[in-house]
């Protein structure tokens, strides 16, 4: 796939590597032009030249067009993402902020999440609107647009590691709601979940640093001609070097096989606790209590199966590539094509996810999406959002009652 300069073999369209784009563009009959963007498209014929390493470079006999097409439905589809996601994720923020009973455990995680997926939508919507339109990084020739090209791929990194340690907080304390049955909680932010959320966003960006390090602004001249792109460079360091090397498969078991497999696990977990407590005698108001549990369990699952099929294409594509593709194989060309479309499907649903999440909870909840009628559309109603929303039963999450206590 690094056939092409511009094309991007990573979570988020960023990224190009350094050698890829001085040793490989030589396959392209024409250039990216004036930045760092999608491909053109390019008429590839298929000839042998001499490579800078003495090796022969096979050229494609293919038409690789990602032009105009996906540049305006990428445009299109990163305006939409950006109205959805600032509406919904700040919607859900401030039913949680604005309702005390609604600041308990499951929640609060949810709410992080939620303020993950704003941060990241805030600062990296617009930028790649611009990029995609204009063809170019923003501010490419000064020290501005070298801090967004650091701090871009740093908010991406550390906004999925937000979502992936989230989900995987959650399941546990679903496990842990349904294991401890018949433990009352009361409402509040428990201060072991005010722990994990800090522990949460401390992860996600110490290990977001490797990218804000390696990337760069690079200058490259191309048939005679420069242009600026925001890539990376593992230059400055073995360690670098080696996280780009490995980047694909790190992202691949942390940001993608372990939440799944901590959701899995758990899972099976509290899929067994139910089972025992169905067998036993049970009172009729913890009876009650495990069946609000179970609902806010089944939005949980939800949120991790959206996760699972966000991510998944942008996933299968880079381990395609790490496994099959091959810069000598002649017959790479179609197959090329097939990576490039994969990879473009794979960056706009993994960013679909940034904004998904409340949507999941307005239609997998009845409670939620009542609490989001009431403050989407206040003006609608007589009363105030405060006075709407009374205090949940048993301190479980997305509960929401009309009646008066």
């Amino acid at each position: 796939m690094s056939d092409l300069p511009g094309f991007h073999s990573t979570d988020q369209p960023l990224e190009l590597d350094l050698h890829h784009l001085q040793e490989k563009a030589k396959n392209i009959s024409s250039p990216l032009k004036n930045g760092h963007g999608k491909p053109h498209s390019h008429k590839l014929k298929q000839h042998k030249e001499p490579s800078s390493n003495s090796s022969t470079v096979v050229r494609c006999l293919t038409d690789v067009k990602m032009k105009v097409t996906f540049r305006y439905i990428n445009s299109v589809l990163s305006c939409l993402i950006f109205v959805v996601g600032i509406i919904g994720n700040a919607t859900l923020l401030r039913i949680i902020y604005q309702n005390k009973s609604m600041r308990n455990g499951p929640n609060a995680l949810i709410a992080s999440l939620a303020l993950g997926d704003l941060i990241y939508i805030t600062i990296v919507m617009p930028l790649t609107v611009y990029k995609v339109l204009a063809m170019r990084w923003p501010f490419a020739d000064n020290n501005f647009g070298l801090f967004l090209c650091k701090l871009v791929p740093f908010v991406q990194k550390a906004s999925v590691g937000i979502t992936v340690l989230s989900l995987c907080a959650l399941s546990v304390d679903r496990y842990r709601a349904v294991a401890s049955w018949s433990r009352v909680q009361g409402t509040g932010i428990p201060t072991v979940t005010a722990a994990e959320i800090a522990v949460i966003w401390l992860l996600s960006v110490t290990l977001a640093v490797p990218e804000a390090i390696s990337f760069t602004m690079i200058t490259s001249t191309y048939n005679n001609q420069t242009f600026n792109v925001c890539m990376m460079s593992h230059r400055s360091s073995p360690f670098l070097e080696f996280y780009i090397k490995s980047k694909d498969w790190w992202c691949l078991g942390f940001y993608f096989c372990i939440p799944l497999a901590c959701s899995a696990v758990f899972y099976s977990l509290m899929t067994h606790e139910m089972l025992q407590h169905e067998k036993e005698s049970l009172k009729i108001s913890l009876t009650e209590h495990l069946k609000q549990r179970r609902e806010v369990a089944k939005v949980v699952f939800c949120l991790v199966l959206i996760f699972a099929l966000c991510w998944f294409p942008l996933h299968l594509g880079h381990l395609l590539k790490k496994m099959i593709y091959d810069h000598s194989n002649q017959q790479r060309c179609e197959f090329l094509n097939f990576l490039l479309v994969l990879d473009y499907i794979g960056i706009n649903m993994a960013t679909i996810n940034s904004c998904i999440n409340p949507i999941i909870l307005f239609f997998v909840s009845k409670k939620f999406k009542s609490c989001f009628k009431s403050c989407l559309c206040c003006w609608c109603y007589s009363g105030s959002l405060s006075n709407s929303m009374l205090p949940l039963h048993h301190g479980t999450s997305l509960q929401y009652k009309h009646t008066d206590h």
